[in-house]
C-alpha cells in the first residue's frame, strides 16, 4: 500500500526552520500503513527538509553556520539575469543551502506509528522565502 499526501505552508522570513514532525506523525498515522517507510519531501529547490533536535539554540546555530558556508555577498555565476525567467535570480544562496541540508527524509513506520529517536525533529527548511511552499509525505508499507 502506498499513500501519498501534503500541505502548503506559507512562510514569512527569508530563512526560517519550521517545525513539521506533528504533520508526519498524522500523515503516517492516517496511512493506515503498519510497517514500511514514510519519505518527506520538498517540491522547491530553494529549501530543505532536515532532522535534528527542536532547540531554538541549535537553529540559530544552524542558520549560522548555513550562512557561513554561503554568505548572501559572495558573487556567485547564478545572480545573473536568466531569461527563461525574465529577471535576475537573487536566490543563490537558496539553492546551496539546500544543497547542503537536502530535500528529503525517510523514517520507519512499526506498528502504525512514526519510529524516530526521542530528540529527532523533522524541520522544513526555508532559505527564499516567504513563500507559499509545498511538502509532500508518502508512507509506503503494508
Amino acid at each position: 500500500m502506498i499513500k501519498t499526501s501534503s500541505f502548503t505552508i506559507l512562510t514569512d522570513r527569508y530563512n526560517q526552520f519550521v517545525l513539521i514532525t506533528d504533520r508526519v506523525v498524522r500523515a503516517v498515522e492516517e496511512s493506515g500503513v503498519q510497517n514500511g517507510m514514510v519519505t518527506v519531501l520538498s517540491k522547491h529547490t530553494t529549501t530543505g527538509i532536515a532532522v535534528n533536535e527542536s532547540l531554538e539554540c541549535l537553529e540559530s546555530d544552524l542558520a549560522e553556520f548555513l550562512s557561513r558556508l554561503a554568505p548572501e555577498e559572495h558573487p556567485y555565476a547564478h545572480a545573473r539575469m536568466l531569461k527563461d525567467y525574465g529577471s535576475t535570480a537573487g536566490n543563490p544562496t537558496g539553492h546551496l543551502k539546500s544543497h547542503i541540508t537536502g530535500n528529503h527524509c525517510h523514517f520507519v513506520v512499526e506498528s502504525g506509528k512514526l519510529v524516530k529517536g526521542g530528540a529527532q525533529d523533522v524541520y522544513f527548511c526555508e532559505f527564499d522565502g516567504p513563500a507559499q511552499r509545498t511538502i509532500l509525505i508518502q508512507v509506503s508499507g503494508e
